[in-house]
């Protein structure tokens, strides 16, 4: 092992609503950070997400340079003391590169709904197979979801012209280094990969029939901790990193939380109000969400992440802010403080429970619930947008708490632990409605920035600063504050959980089921 005085580690993290450039030590302190806003997505058809593909190696570069220009970076002369970097994304981007490494078209994003068509059949064999083991819908829906199928149907020239077909976290990786090589860690959609093997597919897998893409179109993948390669000098003078530094691989945004939150053992949860919402827990073996729902690579190496997740999930908190949260927003920005404390002063006008205010957070449908909607029940005269944004919170640890139950289940192993991250964590509000709903204290680690951390750790490792992923959670993790669950709390949630949530989506299908026959949204 290295000795630890031994450089600082930047991370870079480009999630789905910023990208931030860290810089942490081997402690896990986070010394600088920049952050640079993005645009999302932008949208040319209803369901469509999609965004410049060279828009994120752009604000990539644009967020180095930023953090190198800040005064306590230039005055501890942090740019020199980088010794490694590692990089996570948002999941299941996707970028079509031609022959000369140039984007063909915009990226499509996670977020996207478009649908490809069912038009071939399956080998006999696989068809009676998925036949037999009533997967055949699940099958279908990956077919209809994976973005080189609509690629392929509906703009076959620029297939055509597709040389490399590769996730965001590929395409950085290759502008970075100029190779085209991704972290398996990193390695999660609608491809021919095999989560349970964590490699490509083999040639006579079913995904191959079922995705109309080839093997030479996809980087080659390397473990989580392993070297991706070297700095360019073309990226060092875009970026300010220096040339020759290593980029060691880490894993997408949700699997460094969980390691960036020092869950390590199946028996502790991280629970990640992001974007997408989840509950996560790290497994060595290959443990299955829900049956034939691959679990994704973890951050550590050979590993598993078990998640339930809610798409869209914290993303209707800002979809709240927007619409209804303008003053606070305009206020904490006077007043020079986080929205989040001021959203906080909202909630707690209101008692748990929001006076009957149940939310169900399907504002995405999944691939278990295909016709899901959104849905508040309860209104009533007395009910106020504060009443509307702790509903939010509540429905959203209603439905991980839902996966919590699954998941314990599934890997036979009970959670006694909660450590929550992402944006959410920033909230004493979100924090202590889910150690109520949960009835588990609800640990608060010493950076909101876990993602990034996790990278960090992945980049320790790989560099040589710790022996084991053990050792270095143990060093770089920490909890800062614990909310413990108020009695009276948890017995009000207890009752609301199971008497109203978790019969609402049963008694809410067919309703759903009928607008979608008669709109004909979500497709």
């Amino acid at each position: 092992m290295k000795a630890c005085s031994d450089g600082l580690i930047l991370t870079i993290d480009n999630g789905t609503q910023s990208i931030r450039a860290l810089i942490f030590d081997l402690k896990g302190n986070l010394l600088a950070k920049s952050k640079i806003e993005l645009e999302a997505y932008y949208s040319k058809k209803p369901g469509w997400a999609e965004q410049d593909v060279k828009y994120f190696w752009t604000h990539l570069a644009q967020c180095c340079q930023n953090l190198w220009q800040q005064d306590d970076v230039i005055k501890n002369g942090y740019q020199n003391k980088i010794s490694v970097v590692s990089l996570t994304t948002q999941r299941g981007t996707v970028i079509n590169l031609d022959k000369n490494a140039q984007p063909l078209r915009p990226s499509i994003l996670w977020l996207d709904q478009r649908l490809a068509k069912v038009n071939r059949k399956m080998p006999w064999y696989w068809g009676l197979a998925f036949k037999c083991l009533g997967q055949s819908q699940v099958i279908d829906y990956f077919r209809q979801k994976a973005q080189v199928n609509w690629l392929s149907q509906n703009q076959p020239e620029i297939w055509q012209k597709t040389d490399k077909f590769l996730l965001l976290s590929g395409y950085l990786t290759y502008q970075l280094i100029g190779e085209f090589k991704d972290s398996i860690g990193c390695t999660v959609g609608y491809l021919p990969f095999d989560y349970k093997k964590q490699q490509w597919a083999h040639k006579n897998d079913w995904k191959w029939h079922a995705l109309d893409i080839k093997k030479s179109m996809l980087p080659e993948l390397v473990k989580p901790g392993d070297l991706l390669g070297y700095i360019t000098e073309s990226a060092a003078k875009l970026t300010g990193i220096n040339q020759g530094t290593q980029l060691i691989a880490a894993a997408s945004d949700k699997a460094c939380e969980v390691l960036g939150s020092g869950c390590y053992e199946p028996s502790t949860a991280s629970l990640s109000y992001g974007t997408t919402a989840t509950i996560n827990t790290n497994n060595e073996k290959y443990i299955e969400p829900q049956a034939f729902i691959p679990p994704y690579p973890s951050a550590i190496p050979n590993h598993y992440n078990t998640e339930f997740m809610i798409y869209r999930g914290f993303w209707m908190v800002n979809w709240f802010k927007k619409e209804f949260g303008q003053s606070e927003m305009l206020k904490a920005k006077k007043l020079s403080v986080s929205v989040e404390s001021l959203f906080d002063d909202l909630v707690k006008e209101v008692p748990p429970g929001s006076l009957g205010l149940m939310l169900q957070p399907y504002w995405s449908p999944g691939i278990k619930n295909l016709e899901a909607k959104g849905a508040i029940l309860g209104f009533g005269d007395v009910h106020t947008r504060a009443h509307i944004y702790r509903s939010i919170l509540e429905g959203l640890a209603y439905a991980l708490k839902e996966g919590k139950e699954t998941l314990q289940k599934r890997q036979r192993k009970k959670i006694t632990r909660l450590i929550v991250s992402g944006g959410g964590s920033q909230s004493d509000a979100a924090m202590q409605l889910s150690a109520d709903i949960f009835n588990l204290p609800a640990h608060r680690p010493h950076t909101y920035e876990t993602s990034g951390l996790g990278a960090a750790i992945n980049a320790a490792v790989g560099a040589g600063y710790f022996v084991s992923y053990e050792k270095a959670t143990e060093q770089m993790t920490h909890i800062v504050e614990t909310f413990l669950p108020i009695k009276e709390n948890v017995v009000l949630y207890d009752k609301l959980y199971n008497t109203v949530y978790l019969k609402m989506y049963k008694q809410l299908k067919p309703i759903y089921q009928q607008i979608k026959k008669i709109t004909g949204y979500p497709q």
